[in-house]
């Protein structure tokens, strides 16, 4: 016990520089284009998936992708995605084809160095304040009408329960009706147990990432509607079994 304690600690701590080594590397071709004009995001998410690819390699903590021929890479869309763990991040950034903007909470600004890429490079939000919230979604629709596509984690915060999922917040689904976007579900699968939420404890594997086919607002009457069919949807891909809709709402 205390051996594998030992490396444990030692793999743990492997993580935490190469995820920080690399990202001050990388920093100046993270930060700089997406500060400089928002038409230089791509290079911005270009290093992005560089850094999650270098991070996988030495991790050995390996991500499988699926369902990406699903999406018509052209469009714009709204990405819904589960919350585990933070492995999640890198696993969407190599799963994401597409130039995209995150919706993150104020508190991972505090995180060193990545705080400054949060800033940077995603949508901050104050869940707290009425006018963050209102003001977050403003600017998730301005960018969608520029053409590039947005994430979400429609749970809010990392999923601390037994369930597969917790409730959804309504911001992605009113959004996606506001513009007219199609909301594609992502499924990551096992980020939670090799890292679990509010820890630094990590351990290498296979993390799932799963693409859906986009859901369109048009075949919806309302926000609340899609929100559950998604919810649905994300629910059967996780565990292979339906969920009747009403149990979503």
């Amino acid at each position: 016990m205390m051996l594998r304690n030992i490396v444990g600690g030692l793999y743990t701590g492997w993580v935490i520089l190469v995820f920080t080594v690399f990202m001050i590397i990388l920093l100046p071709f993270i930060l700089f284009p997406v500060m400089i004009s928002e038409k230089l995001g791509f290079i911005t998410y270009g290093a992005l998936k560089v850094w999650s690819w270098i991070f996988s390699m030495l991790t050995f903590i390996r991500y499988d992708v699926s369902g990406r021929e699903k999406v018509n890479w052209k469009n714009s869309y709204i990405f819904v995605s589960n919350h585990t763990s933070f492995l999640d991040a890198p696993g969407i950034s190599l799963g994401i084809v597409s130039q995209f903007r995150p919706l993150a909470k104020k508190e991972l600004k505090k995180i060193p160095i990545f705080g400054w890429i949060v800033a940077a490079a995603t949508i901050v939000v104050d869940r707290s304040s009425p006018e963050s919230r209102k003001a977050s979604l403003n600017l998730l629709k301005k960018i969608l009408s520029h053409g590039i596509s947005i994430l979400i984690f429609p749970e809010g915060t990392q999923n601390r329960t037994d369930q597969p999922l917790q409730p959804f917040y309504d911001g992605a689904f009113r959004t996606s009706f506001q513009t007219a976007t199609p909301v594609v579900p992502i499924v990551i699968v096992n980020a939670g147990n090799l890292m679990p939420p509010g820890t630094l404890r990590v351990r290498p594997g296979r993390i799932k990432v799963i693409f859906e086919s986009p859901i369109s607002p048009e075949d919806f009457e309302t926000p609340a509607a899609l929100r559950s069919h998604t919810y649905a949807t994300m629910y059967r891909m996780l565990t292979g079994e339906d969920l009747q809709v009403t149990q979503a709402q």
